[in-house]
């Protein structure tokens, strides 16, 4: 028996302990491998048509034997290739690897990474016993390593009918693993469509079949589909295979939104196939969400999802990536942070939000179907990080118009504007289109013909204090108070705002305003808080309060009968008034509010009261004084004509 090298022995107690997470993971290995060594194969058939043959891979299993098999009809090995590719282990060594990768990238420590060929020592993890019968293309002799992964290895001769390798597996007894399930024919099947559905070659196996009645057959069957859709060429594909395939894939039962493809070749190629859902995932703004693209290496599924590739604002984004220009690490599961990497990311990030921005131009009733479905992912997109993709997404941005009724882009707005460079973009906030469109403040800019931005997201006015205007154009709350609102005011407006003033000080201050019309009052803000930013922080579990102020209406009647109120009843006008400007921004309503609407009613009931008595007196003094004067009745008048 041939004893492993020290290196090696430590490197595959490495593989079979720590660096493969999953165990299922050996299969996609072996198939890979199997798959490599007949690309080698077709290779050299160029030049020698006699090397040509139905390329395949075949796999079996014996639960009796406990055995797993898997056979290709590959370029095979010979003896010293059996012994360089498998008793040695990661033969380029560490130390050439690590020198290999700085002339790539420039480093030389980290992790190890790259294609080492040690993907084939994952067999270990399920096996105890390893077998392997290899015949070279153009030799007459096979040879047969064997391994129990412990001390060493052995290679004898053997026979082998044709060129290719035999790999068999002796299964693991079970333990607290299930070892057992990878002889089910039906399991490993699944791990074949999960793992290497788009392997080039047919991967074969005999999968039993009820035939008639209770008998049951085997079939060879193949397991794997071969040729990715996203490999194929737009004319060969239709709309329904596109949607059929996200249906299967991501288990939706609605059709995606779009579709978005890439083929991209030069100093990074990668093929992709997007899909935008068309609602998000029940689970997609919790925590227990993971965005992230599938990820295979010429059709090898690498990584479930990637979150590398795709940016947080755009997670509820699905789809598959395809390349061969990947570094990995020696497991295949965990990427190396790369350029090419990141240039992936960087392309595919473009090219969604470009066909984005022409889904808006050309379709925008698709797009608002969209917006609304994503909005907030890609609001947070424009804020998050300090806002370092607002230039990216603020053109895709979309929010109700109070003047049209529907959703508009900023430069719709400001478009409307005309040659007006210096008008604000007015918004208000609220909890939903219907409760901004009934703020007391509206009136106003619905009078000057002013259109208004609907704010319903917590995250809108964050927005628009990161992009700080658009075109120019500053943003503008119109529940924003400005300074010196009093400054036109009388000296009876003046005392009466003072009056209002002292009873509300310990809550508001107080001021005139020109914004409102039908409304004697308002609350607004003044600084740097908004009331919106006041309700995101508190919900946040924040403590930073807005500088709230209560606008005065002067011209409204209810504010011009104060002046005529003293004690008791001009306090609880005030009480009242100010809980109609908290109801107003939808804020609950103080303890003392319904105690002074009631003392209200019960003096105006009272003074109703009165009004109705004056009246009844004077109707019965009037009726009084007519009977006095009124004509003998009828029986009188009767007897004395008689």
């Amino acid at each position: 028996m041939k004893k492993f090298k020290a290196e090696s022995k430590k490197l595959l107690d490495l593989v079979v302990n720590s660096i493969y997470t999953n165990r299922e993971i050996f299969l996609r290995e072996l198939i890979s491998n199997a798959s490599d060594a007949i690309d080698k194969r077709k290779f050299m058939s160029l030049t020698d048509a006699s090397l040509d043959a139905d390329f395949c891979i075949e796999i079996k299993t014996d639960e009796s034997k406990r055995t797993i098999t898997i056979t290709d009809n590959g370029v095979g090995m010979t003896e010293t290739e059996l012994e360089n590719n498998l008793g040695v282990i990661a033969a380029s060594g560490t130390e050439a690897f690590k020198k290999e990768r700085a002339k790539v990238d420039g480093k030389s420590d980290g992790e190890l990474i790259g294609q080492f060929g040690v993907g084939f020592y994952s067999a270990f993890m399920v096996a105890d016993n390893v077998t392997v019968i290899s015949r070279k293309v153009g030799e007459k002799t096979a040879h047969k390593w064997e391994s129990d992964g412990a001390a060493g290895f052995e290679v004898t001769e053997c026979e082998r009918d044709e060129a290719g390798t035999t790999v068999i597996l002796h299964a693991k007894p079970d333990d607290e693993e299930n070892y057992s399930q990878y002889l089910d024919i039906q399991f490993i099947k699944t791990l074949v469509k999960k793992y290497s559905d788009y392997i080039r070659y047919p991967i074969r196996a005999e999968l039993p079949k009820r035939n008639g009645g209770d008998v049951e057959v085997s079939e060879m069957t193949v397991l794997n589909s071969m040729t990715p859709v996203w490999k194929k060429q737009k004319k060969e594909l239709g709309e329904r295979e596109l949607e059929d395939f996200y249906l299967h894939t991501y288990h939706d039962y609605r059709d995606p939104i779009m579709h978005i493809s890439a083929r991209i070749e030069g100093a990074v190629e990668y093929t992709a196939l997007l899909f935008v859902p068309s609602e998000p995932s029940y689970d997609y703004f919790t925590k227990d969400y993971k965005r992230g693209l599938s990820l295979y290496c010429n059709g090898v599924l690498i990584m479930d999802k990637c979150a590398e590739l795709i940016p947080e604002y755009l997670g509820f984004v699905r789809g598959v990536v395809d390349t061969p220009d990947l570094n990995l690490n020696i497991s295949r599961e965990t990427l190396q942070h790369d350029r090419r990497l990141r240039a992936i990311a960087t392309g595919l990030e473009k090219k969604i939000l470009s066909e984005f921005a022409k889904l808006l131009k050309n379709d925008r009733d698709k797009y608002d179907k969209l917006f609304v479905s994503f909005a907030k992912a890609l609001k947070f997109g424009a804020y998050d990080n300090y806002g370092e993709n607002k230039d990216k997404l603020k053109d895709l941005l979309l929010y109700y118009s109070d003047k049209e009724k529907k959703h508009i882009t900023f430069k719709e707005y400001v478009d409307a504007l005309g040659e007006d460079k210096t008008a604000p973009i007015l918004y208000a906030c609220g909890e939903t289109v219907d409760k901004i469109s009934m703020l007391p403040q509206l009136e106003l800019s619905r009078d000057n013909g002013r259109d208004v931005l609907y704010f319903t997201d917590v995250v809108d006015e964050f927005v628009a204090r990161m992009l700080d205007g658009y075109d120019g154009h500053k943003f503008e709350n119109i529940a924003s108070s400005k300074k010196n609102e009093n400054s036109d005011n009388s000296d009876e407006q003046n005392a009466l705002l003072k009056r209002i003033g002292d009873k509300l000080k310990d809550k508001v201050s107080v001021c005139a305003t020109d914004k409102l019309k039908s409304y004697p009052v308002c609350l607004a803000a003044k600084g740097e808080v908004s009331l919106e930013m006041e309700r995101v922080m508190a919900a946040m579990g924040g403590a930073i309060k807005a500088e709230r102020v209560l606008q005065v209406n002067l011209d409204h009647p209810v504010i011009s009968s104060l002046d005529a109120l003293s004690g008791e009843a001009f306090d609880d006008t005030v009480t009242v008034l100010y809980n109609e400007a908290l109801l107003a921004e939808g804020y609950k309503t103080e303890p003392e509010f319904l105690p002074a609407l009631n003392r209200l009613l019960a003096v105006n009931g009272g003074a109703h009261r009165d009004a109705d008595a004056v009246k009844t007196a004077k109707a019965t003094k009037t009726t009084s004084k007519s009977a006095k004067t009124a004509k003998p009745n009828a029986k009188d008048d009767g007897a004395d004509e008689k």
